[in-house]
């Protein structure tokens, strides 16, 4: 257990690193906190992002925090990704290669399911708590264009480079009563972001070059609820004892806080002049403003889902979301109210397995999953707003960890970005959780 313990620590402390290299040239995410990231785990990531009404005794899922009252083993979750998109314009594509690791999260039960065994009792309550941290957004791009449209000034060559991005750890807790169960999630949100610009006249001698630097830092809190409701559509048959499979329906409702941050910005612009190709700085002029205050606002969002399972055999489900940022704001970022427009999403997902109990055959214990989504970006480029859409495939598989059954996840998001916009993206996106699980905690100890 201590080893575990100290196993954890050590993967929080080198996840702010590690998180903070992602690498990726995604010209867009110079609009807003960057592109927004997926709080679907990796196992929901292969449904398609589903969430909103989705319960798991093994896995954890944050979309929804009262989902955290079924966890019946203590969990903890750490999710990686790999991706190959192709950016193209009218004329010009290109390609890369980025990953990094996604989240990191430990959820439990607060009341295990084994002393409920040992007691002989059935308690009408559950509660769930967990602790996650992951990225709220990122912002990294890389590029550069010539213009010659001016004779005089020759060839003007023009380089934008943008990274950083913002971070949120989260607090979840949820209580369950017989079929209801009622969730949240308080959180800080915290990052760097970091935009420079330059303008060179590469033909003139001794012309001035130009630097532009923006930086600034945001922090703040937000929290999140859920509400599960979930109802056993065969409970006579199955209160016979004859060995039915339980037919449950899920309906989930979630909302997202409109949430206040502040940000603190430095800002400086340079006049540059170079000693032939040389690095050396003979002059400059400065313009300068350091730790100048502002204020953001995040927008509110509400979810529903619905998710229905046949026993362990398969399931299917379907999510609905939508999100006020016409109500977003930043001031580090010069962005006003109405910059950016509401967005909506819709997914639908969910899985088969085969036979959970088969001695005989390995892959018969796989989940196979599956899933599709459609989603609206915040961001408006050319009066066209950016739309996403994809399909998702993935296998959980079973394995023995330490005595335990745990599962790793690995998975295929194949959609494109951007169709109605100057750059389109076309990506594939790899992905791989592992998810260790242990009935341990909590045990209440018969005998010394």
């Amino acid at each position: 257990m201590k080893n575990n313990i100290l196993y954890i620590i050590l993967c929080v402390c080198c996840s702010f690193t590690v998180m903070a290299q992602t690498g990726d040239n995604s010209p867009y995410s110079r609009f807003g906190i960057g592109d927004l990231s997926d709080d679907a785990f990796q196992h929901l990531k292969q449904m398609g992002s589903i969430g909103n009404a989705y319960t798991d005794a093994f896995h954890i899922n944050i979309k929804n925090p009262a989902s955290y009252s079924y966890l019946r083993t203590t969990a903890f979750d750490i999710g990686v990704y790999a991706k190959k998109s192709t950016l193209k314009t009218d004329n010009v594509s290109a390609t890369q290669w980025t990953g990094n690791l996604e989240y990191l999260s430990l959820g439990f039960p607060l009341y295990n399911p084994l002393n409920q065994l040992l007691d002989r009792e059935q308690k009408d309550i559950s509660l769930g708590m967990t602790f996650t941290l992951k990225p709220q957004s990122t912002v990294s791009y890389d590029l550069a264009t010539s213009d010659n449209s001016i004779d005089s000034l020759g060839t003007i060559l023009r380089s934008y480079t943008g990274q950083g991005g913002t971070y949120k750890f989260l607090w979840g807790n949820s209580i369950k009563y017989k079929n209801l169960s009622f969730g949240v999630n308080l959180g800080y949100l915290f990052g760097k972001v970091t935009y420079n610009r330059s303008v060179d006249f590469i033909e003139i001698d001794q012309a001035r070059q130009n630097r532009f630097s923006t930086d600034y830092n945001l922090k703040g809190f937000l929290y999140d609820i859920g509400l599960i409701y979930s109802k056993v559509l065969n409970r006579a048959e199955v209160e016979k004892g004859n060995g039915t499979d339980k037919k449950t329906l899920n309906v989930g409702l979630t909302f997202n806080s409109a949430t206040s941050f502040s940000t603190e910005s430095n800002i400086q612009n340079l006049g540059v002049f170079f000693v032939g190709t040389t690095s050396s700085v003979i002059d400059t002029s400065i313009t300068t403003v350091r730790d100048q205050a502002g204020n953001g606002k995040l927008p509110g969002s509400i979810g529903l889902g619905l998710h229905y399972t046949s026993g362990e055999k398969w399931s299917i489900g379907a999510d609905y979301s939508a999100t006020s940022w016409s109500n977003y704001y930043n001031d580090g970022n010069n962005e006003a109210v109405g910059s950016l427009e509401n967005t909506s999403s819709f997914a639908i997902g969910g899985y088969i397995r085969p036979n959970y109990k088969s001695f005989t055959s390995y892959w018969k214990r796989v989940y196979y999953r599956y899933g599709a989504y459609h989603r609206t970006d915040p961001r408006v480029i050319g009066g066209e707003q950016i739309k996403t859409q994809g399909i998702t495939f993935g296998m959980g598989l079973p394995f023995i960890f330490q005595r335990k059954v745990s599962h790793a996840n690995l998975g295929v998001d194949i959609g494109r970005s951007g169709m109605n916009t100057p750059i389109q993206e076309n990506y594939f996106r790899f992905t791989l959780g592992f998810t260790f699980n242990d009935d341990e905690w909590f045990v209440k100890r018969k005998y010394n």
